[in-house]
């Protein structure tokens, strides 16, 4: 018996070969798409990143050997500046702490770039030095103001780089790197600080971010609970040893100190034996 294949037929097998194929290409391609995609967990730290003798270096740990050499070009102007003009004894010791702490942080960037290769710029980017001309044209309580919040905004924003690159980084240089700007970026945080003149509201509102999983906010004239304290004390609340018995079963038996008790002598469980007599010498 002979088999005609009829035009219909054939459309039919076709439509179903072209079925499977589509459903084979719909359950391979999210995979292959996922594993070369640069955001996954094991793809990022490589991104950019070059080997060195210290480790990998991510185009994040560069980014930040650079902005340290900018913060350093940038605010010892500034700090000589107020050293300079010293219109309060505040501003002036926030002056020399700028001009020591970066002299101190511009030597080591540059030793660390000198080890890894890296070029490093030599004068302030275009905003630096917008800053520094505002600076200079302000006078009297105006700079100070200027002043403390310009590089307290600025110190804030490098100080949150800090932390991230000494979390993330597996380059020993830009690791050590990161402790000493942290020492240094925290110390004029709190010099500026001390100028009394840092606008903390602006910051937060430079800086918020919606937090919609937070806990709610305190309710005007609420009393909070008094916190559990963080230490147990020698008994529990119940009166019973914190570490015995369940305070619902029965309390424990003190140990026979070998004299009566306040209710007289302790039960005794087992029998006692008397010591065996003592050989005499005649």
């Amino acid at each position: 018996m002979r088999f005609v294949t009829t035009p219909a037929r054939a459309t039919g097998s076709g439509l179903i070969a072209v079925a499977l194929v589509a459903t084979i290409a719909a359950v391979l391609f999210p995979l292959w798409s996922y594993a070369d995609r640069s955001g996954t967990p094991r793809a990022q730290p490589a991104a950019g990143s070059v080997p060195t003798e210290w480790g990998p270096l991510s185009a994040t740990d560069r980014d930040f050997v650079v902005r340290v050499r900018l913060a350093g070009l940038w605010e010892v102007p500034a700090g000589q500046q107020a050293i300079g003009r010293a219109p309060t004894r505040a501003v002036s010791v926030a002056g020399e702490h700028l001009v020591e702490g970066h002299a101190y942080l511009d030597a080591r960037v540059r030793e660390v770039a000198a080890r890894l290769g890296m070029e490093l710029p030599d004068q302030p980017n275009a905003q630096q030095q917008g800053w520094l001309r505002e600076l200079t044209a302000a006078s009297g309580l105006d700079y100070q103001r200027k002043f403390a919040n310009l590089l307290r905004a600025a110190h804030g924003k490098v100080f949150a780089l800090v932390a991230q690159v000494r979390n993330s980084t597996r380059n020993t240089l830009v690791r050590e790197l990161a402790d000493d700007a942290n020492t240094t970026v925290l110390d004029h945080i709190h010099v500026l600080e001390a100028t009394g003149l840092v606008d903390f509201d602006a910051i937060a509102a430079d800086s918020a971010t919606a937090s919609p999983s937070g806990p709610p906010p305190p309710v005007p004239g609420a009393t909070p609970r008094p916190a559990a304290p963080v230490a147990p004390d020698e008994t529990s609340p119940t009166g019973q040893d914190p570490g015995g018995p369940d305070p619902t079963g029965p309390a424990p038996i003190a140990p026979d100190t070998g004299g009566p008790g306040p209710t007289g002598p302790a039960p005794v469980d087992t029998p006692v034996t008397s010591p065996p007599p003592t050989s005499r010498t005649p």
